[in-house]
């Protein structure tokens, strides 16, 4: 006998014009005889949902299970696009069972295919499998643990080493972590570290989609496209981790790809999205196994003709330096750093260097940087996913004065001041989103550089 959630699944989806009625009979069929499936598991395994569709449709019953509504307005756009707020929202995604019904019972026992495939349906960003605890997603920004038992430490084990060739596994028996780009047929890519903590092996899969994003699926400005027609110098995207710096740089490559006769090198740690060359030829290389590491990748694409250089993370002196001399020597360079605004971004960038070569490095990066990007994914009021909020910096001639000036502080004003470029603040693109209703006036505060502008504010 079907359970209630996998009737109105049923009903939504032929609502939502996602199924045929005679779809759903036949999985409903099918439901007979594998009733621990669950009904989203049967029409995905037939191939008439994939998992973003899934996740809409579950989004709408989750919505309908908490309100009380009926099968129409669960499948009503209107009704499902009724703001809520960030606890609410939270509660309606557990609301479904997506993360302790059937489904996910299922999985006990199951292989890590099964748990990545779970991952992927429900439009999960991050899978951990930990020895010692339950595994658990993020969805939305959100950790979200699912109910079933800790695995043990052989249990972590079993799951995790298969799946590492054994030269890497050698490796990490060695140095107790290791990243690598694991795919799997049917599955597609994972950017994957493994890592041994007190209680044994752990294994964190961040879900790489199966095609490069455009800015408009990022929900990203058109503008940034601007970036990918500079022939010299450095664009930055900042941000904490997790923030869609490695998408937002993707989607800039892949318009290069697109509209640009260059020659584009990457170099990865690991690999993320493959680039199909097109307009452009794309050369990707992956640190520790292409190359010895990011310094010595980078010197050597100065000798392989690049015309365009996407630097994965500039992580040291040594990379830093590389990358600014590239942009100085000729070439674009797009890299990504974990800073919070374009002023530390600056900053940082100096920073690292030794007292002395700072002169020379603000000289430098005061002729070459062309903008920075610094954004973060803030979840969305409605708890339907996340949406992005940047700060845009469009290098000018009063850019490049004020850091060749030691006045980085006051970059704000150019901002300020910039808008007919693209530029913006960050807490600018908040409080846009604020006053669309997009976003809750508590994560506005929490993510602000000035949270007292939005505790002041009318609501």
């Amino acid at each position: 006998m079907p359970t209630r959630e996998d009737m109105l699944f049923g009903q939504v989806a032929v609502a939502k014009k996602l199924l045929t009625k005679k779809q759903l009979d036949e999985c409903l069929s099918s439901l007979k005889d594998k009733p621990d499936d669950g009904l989203p598991a049967i029409a995905a395994e037939k191939g008439y949902l994939n998992g973003p569709r899934i996740q809409k449709i579950l989004m709408a019953v989750s919505e309908n299970l908490m309100g009380g509504a009926g099968p129409a307005a669960a499948a009503s756009p209107k009704a499902s696009a009724k703001p809520t707020d960030g606890k609410k929202a939270s509660v309606s995604v557990a609301g479904t069972g997506l993360l302790s019904g059937k489904m996910v019972k299922k999985l006990a026992g199951g292989g890590l295919e099964d748990f990545l495939r779970f991952a992927r349906m429900i439009g999960a960003s991050d899978l951990h499998i930990s020895a010692g605890g339950a595994p658990f997603v993020r969805l939305h920004g959100r950790i979200r643990r699912m109910d079933l038992p800790p695995h043990t430490e052989e249990e972590a084990e079993k799951l995790l080493l298969p799946f590492m060739r054994e030269k890497d596994r050698k490796v990490f028996v060695d140095r107790n972590d290791f990243d690598f780009a694991l795919e799997l047929e049917g599955l597609g890519r994972f950017r994957t570290n493994y890592f041994r903590h007190r209680n044994g092996y752990s294994g964190v899969f961040r879900l790489i989609p199966d095609k490069v994003p455009t800015l408009e699926e990022l929900g990203l400005p058109a503008m940034l496209a601007e970036f990918t027609k500079i022939q010299v110098g450095i664009v930055l995207i900042t941000g904490p981790a997790g923030c869609g710096k490695s998408s937002t740089m993707a989607a800039l490559v892949e318009i290069i790809n697109q509209t640009r006769k260059d020659h584009i090198i990457t170099v990865e740690d690991p690999i993320e999205f493959n680039f199909e060359s097109k307009k452009a030829n794309v050369t990707q290389r992956q640190v520790q196994v292409h190359t010895e590491s990011w310094g010595v990748a980078l010197r050597a694409g100065l000798r392989e003709d690049p015309d365009v250089i996407m630097v994965g993370e500039m992580r040291d002196l040594d990379t830093i330096a590389t990358a600014v001399t590239a942009a100085e020597t000729g070439h674009l360079v797009l890299g990504t750093l974990h800073t919070t605004n374009a002023t530390r971004t600056v900053d940082r960038i100096i920073d690292i260097f030794p007292p002395k070569q700072q002169e020379q490095i603000r000289a430098m990066v005061s002729e070459s940087i062309r903008g920075v990007i610094c954004q973060q994914l803030v979840p969305r009021a409605d708890g339907k996913g996340r949406v992005p909020a940047l700060e845009i910096l469009v290098a000018n001639t009063a850019v490049g004065n004020l850091i060749r000036e030691k006045k980085t502080y006051q970059l704000i004003s150019v901002l300020q001041t910039g808008k007919n470029l693209g530029m913006i603040q960050m807490d600018d693109s908040l409080e846009a989103l604020l006053k669309d209703k997009v976003i809750t006036r508590e994560e506005a505060i929490f993510r602000a550089q000035d949270p007292k502008r939005f505790k002041s504010m009318a609501r």
